[in-house]
C-alpha cells in the first residue's frame, strides 16, 4: 500500500497528465487514488446541464468512464487499457453542485478488467451507477 505522500505524488502526476485532455475540459479533479479504488469529483455547473436543468447523461457517462479507467490504469500501470463496454444506469437526476464518483475493480484477468462506479451528489444521494469492461492492450 502506498504511503500518504506516495499517494499524493501519484495523484499530482496523474492530474498533470490528465489536465490537457477531455478530463480537464470536463473539470474533473482527483480526490483519492489507490490500487483498486479511485474517487474523483466534478463541480457540476450550468454548462454540464441539459435543457431540463439536470446534469447531462453524457457528462455522467464520461465521469464513470474516466473514474473506472483511472482505477484500471492504477491497477495496471505498466499496461495500456481501453474501454470495451460501458453500461450506465441513471437512478435519479443530479443537479448543479459537487458530484463524487467512486470506482473500483470487481474482476481482473490477464487481458480484461471489469470495474464498477457510482456517482453521488453532495448530500450523498445516489444518481448514477455503471460498469465498464477494459481491454489490456
Amino acid at each position: 500500500m502506498d504511503s500518504l505522500s506516495d499517494q499524493s505524488a501519484r495523484l499530482q502526476r496523474m492530474a498533470e497528465l490528465a489536465e490537457p485532455t477531455f478530463w480537464g475540459y470536463l473539470g474533473c479533479e482527483f480526490v483519492r487514488l489507490e490500487e483498486e479504488v479511485v474517487e474523483i469529483a466534478l463541480e457540476a455547473k450550468s454548462h454540464h446541464l441539459n435543457m431540463i436543468g439536470i446534469v447531462h447523461g453524457g457528462v455522467l457517462s464520461s465521469l464513470l468512464d474516466n473514474a473506472m479507467g483511472v482505477v484500471v490504469m492504477a491497477a495496471r500501470p505498466q499496461d495500456k487499457v481501453v474501454t470495451t463496454n460501458l453500461n450506465v444506469t441513471f437512478v435519479s437526476p443530479l443537479k448543479e453542485g459537487r458530484l463524487l464518483v467512486t470506482a473500483e475493480i470487481i474482476h481482473q484477468s490477464r487481458k480484461m478488467i471489469t470495474a464498477q462506479g457510482r456517482i453521488v451528489d453532495q448530500e450523498g444521494n445516489l444518481g448514477t451507477v455503471g460498469t465498464g469492461s477494459f481491454r489490456v492492450i
